[in-house]
């Protein structure tokens, strides 16, 4: 056994988790995967953040049991490395990408005529942003509402009829932020508020139940929303250097690796959310292989209201492109 008196707190954190969580963690996701999924040989995923924490770990997963993959990301430098990383690990893996911009309404567009072309079985919304410097984007909502809710939604609508000739699959990844605040009629995208936490948690709250009640009559589309728990990505880097420098290593340690992780979002692959519920870890929402539960944190009443206001946001985003059907 190694020594650890010697190392460094970031190093002994680092050593410990590798011993409790390392080989034995892989070979569970390994029976996890075996037990659960299935080949998707054939199939046509289709994956926004593909380059994150998260995606890329997705995207190996998908890879591994063979589907064909379309990345969707605006760091054209990045996607291509990504794609060539799995191309060279998984040989004859079909990988292409199509440019997006989520604060970008026009790059929105462009992907969703492209990929109305394509025969894709599978739309992943995966990309999220946290805390990032605000802005209003074209459209007139803040640009946390935009990249979290208003942008997916529009290119999800707009995909349905595309994924209806494939009886296809959309997953959208929600989080439990959504728990930090009820919507406000008279602040839709929260421009107003500065807590990052309530920002991100209120797009995410119009994200997940505005698809639920999209998707409540829907027959040839699946829906599956899911959460992956709070895990050591980009998108938890954004406290202070000092705080971060502190935090990161307990953070390893205490919340889940990104390719467990990740189990949750390709799930809803295989298993859809029936109306009012979702696919996350199974331990208090944070830790544990992938397991469906009920959604109960918004009222109908509320539900309702988010399924109103996301066709005005819907229309909204349609104008600003000049249209809203391909």
């Amino acid at each position: 056994m190694e020594d650890f008196v010697c190392k460094g707190p970031g190093n002994v954190v680092e050593w410990w988790y590798n011993i409790v969580n390392g080989r034995m963690n892989s070979m569970n996701i390994q029976t996890w995967l075996d037990k659960n999924t299935a080949d998707l040989r054939g199939k046509t995923v289709a994956v926004t953040g593909s380059t994150g924490g998260l995606g890329k770990e997705l995207c190996t997963h998908l890879a591994s049991l063979g589907a064909s993959l379309i990345l969707l990301d605006r760091n054209a430098e990045r996607s291509e490395s990504h794609a060539a990383d799995l191309r060279q690990r998984f040989p004859g893996i079909t990988v292409s990408r199509v440019p997006l911009d989520l604060e970008d309404l026009s790059s929105a567009a462009a992907a969703v005529q492209e990929l109305s072309h394509r025969e894709m079985d599978v739309f992943i919304h995966n990309a999220g942003a946290y805390s990032i410097p605000r802005h209003t984007c074209e459209s007139g909502y803040d640009n946390v509402f935009q990249i979290n809710f208003a942008t997916p939604y529009y290119m999800i609508r707009e995909l349905i009829p595309a994924l209806r000739e494939r009886r296809g699959t959309v997953v959208a990844v929600g989080s439990i932020a959504h728990n930090y605040s009820k919507i406000d009629e008279a602040d839709v995208d929260f421009h107003s508020r500065t807590a990052a936490s309530k920002v991100y948690g209120n797009a995410k709250r119009y994200l997940m139940f505005a698809l639920h009640e999209l998707f409540r009559e829907e027959t040839d589309v699946r829906l599956a929303i899911v959460h992956p728990g709070i895990t050591f990505t980009n998108i938890t880097a954004h406290y202070p250097k000092l705080i971060f420098a502190v935090i990161k290593h307990p953070m390893k340690v205490i919340f889940m690796k990104p390719k467990k992780a990740a189990l949750s979002i390709l799930r809803g692959l295989f298993d859809n959310t029936e109306y009012g519920t979702w696919i996350g870890p199974s331990l208090f929402d944070v830790w544990g292989f992938p397991k469906k539960k009920a959604l109960t944190t918004c009222s109908a009443e509320e539900r309702a209201k988010i399924g109103a206001i996301a066709e005005d946001v819907y229309g909204r985003c349609g104008e600003c492109v000049g249209q809203t059907d391909f």
